[in-house]
């Protein structure tokens, strides 16, 4: 007889044949025993079907192998995955088919969950490639008011999800949202769905590397990782669900300077010698979109004259430094400033392209 809750673990895959194998070996190291584990296959053709199979046929008492009648997009594979987890499960843990884990994990991050019934998501530091992030949360905090978790982002650009990798989330909360993400703000929807359950829920946090991340995948952010994502995300984010979080002041102050940064940033993009590609603007525009805002023509004469004077400024020290012999990056004052949004690697929440 089990005394311990079960826990679901999900894997929605497309074509990850390369990494599939390694991820579901890890669910199987796990420490902790009382789970299933839903592989739902989105119409890969590269072989990874097969892989999963191979495992479902061996542990057929645990894994469950789906298949998708049609092609989805990444939200929707993910929202279908995360509808044929178990009626009786007590937790919910999204395993990337790119990812893996270590194993504790699972453990780890239930022993949180359940010694804090308010507790509703649980992170922990994340190992992406060879860097340790999520690391903004002082030792040895372990739960934090769903409030206060918005507040360190928005007012400390202190960011702590992760990837859906990094978090284990309580199943009433997966299945009290249908659809579970919300497609409008992909690829970053699920920090998204963090703010809108942290309104009501705590946070839970493991000081131990959980969780493992590939940063050489190729994922579907790679290329738009120069496109000034940080300040995207920080205003995204900030008109979405800052109200929830801050006092009035604190968000007119926030936003506005939010909206400064990044329309200066875009309209200096538009000003460039070298032109930004057609997917910088569509990236922007589109994001731009899902909180009801938009670039024209009266934003970009607003900030202008200030980029002009930013750029004219920029360069007169970049040949006074050079002059000189040095780099100016160094200098202070003209440090390049990291964009909010991201502590760390620009991964905060980054999704990969499993379809």
């Amino acid at each position: 007889m089990q005394s311990t809750p079960l826990v679901s673990v999900v894997t929605p895959f497309y074509n990850t044949r390369d990494y599939l194998r390694e991820c579901i070996e890890s669910v199987l190291r796990q420490t902790y025993e009382n789970w299933e584990y839903i592989l739902v296959n989105n119409c890969s053709t590269d072989g990874s079907g097969e892989i999963a199979a191979q495992y479902a046929s061996r542990f057929p008492d645990k894994i469950r192998l789906i298949h998708t009648e049609s092609f989805l997009t990444q939200v929707q594979n993910y929202n279908y995955a995360l509808t044929r987890i178990s009626p009786s499960s007590k937790y919910c843990k999204m395993v990337q088919a790119d990812d893996w884990l270590f194993p504790e994990c699972v453990r780890s991050m239930v022993e949180v969950a359940e010694a804090h019934p308010k507790v509703g998501i649980v992170a922990a530091y994340l190992l992406e490639g060879e860097t340790v992030h999520l690391d903004g949360l002082p030792y040895p905090s372990t739960v934090l008011l769903g409030c206060e978790v918005g507040r360190l982002y928005f007012l400390k650009d202190t960011y702590l999800f992760g990837s859906p990798t990094s978090i284990l989330m309580r199943s009433e909360l997966v299945r009290s949202r249908n659809p579970f993400y919300d497609e409008r703000y992909a690829p970053f929807e699920d920090g998204h769905v963090c703010f809108d359950l942290l309104r009501a829920w705590d946070f839970g946090f493991v000081h131990q590397v959980l969780t493992y991340s590939r940063c050489d995948n190729g994922g579907i952010t790679s290329p738009i990782r120069q496109f000034g994502v940080g300040l995207f995300l920080h205003l995204t984010m900030l008109v979405a669900h800052g109200r929830d979080y801050l006092g009035a002041e604190e968000y007119n102050h926030c936003l506005k300077k939010a909206e400064h940064e990044y329309f200066l940033f875009l309209t200096k993009s538009a000003c460039a010698w070298r032109p930004e590609p057609r997917e910088f603007w569509e990236f922007h525009r589109n994001g731009l979109a899902s909180i009801n805002y938009s670039y024209d023509w009266k934003k970009k004469a607003k900030w202008l004259p200030r980029a002009l004077v930013e750029k004219a400024w920029g360069a007169f020290w970049g040949r006074w430094d050079k002059n000189l012999g040095r780099d100016g990056d160094n200098r202070p004052a003209l440090q390049q400033r990291r964009a909010p949004g991201f502590t760390g690697a620009d991964r905060g929440m980054t999704r990969k392209e499993l379809g």
